[in-house]
């Protein structure tokens, strides 16, 4: 039995590829992710990419958005996941949106790419 060690980000952000699991491609998805992380996964998360924010908006904006390759395309679904953790880190203290019950909000449209 072996491990797949392929790696999902682009070389430059190898520091990042223990995160890999928040390379998703849907808002649900990402949603989902963050509801059943832990505050301190979420917290590590976040601060591992908002160091590299930046960096990696800048690697993204030089490539074509109708045809990235698979690893900056996941560096950029890490980056809508950092989106997704920011609030539950900066603001509420907690995954999920303070005071909502059993609310949801469904994403209709997703970002392209």
């Amino acid at each position: 039995m072996g491990v797949d060690t392929a790696a999902k980000l682009p070389p430059e952000f190898a520091d990042l590829e223990q995160f890999s699991d928040w390379c998703l491609g849907s808002e649900p998805e990402r949603y989902a992710k963050r509801l059943n992380s832990t505050m301190t996964e979420l917290q590590a998360f976040y601060d591992a990419i908002t160091a590299r924010a930046e960096e990696a908006i800048a690697y993204c904006d030089k490539f074509a958005l109708d045809d990235l390759p698979e690893d900056v395309l996941n560096l950029m679904h890490m980056l809508y996941s950092m989106i997704q953790a920011s609030f539950p880190v900066e603001c509420w203290k907690q995954p999920k949106v303070p005071d909502t019950g059993a609310t949801s909000l469904d994403c209709d449209v997703e970002p392209i790419p």
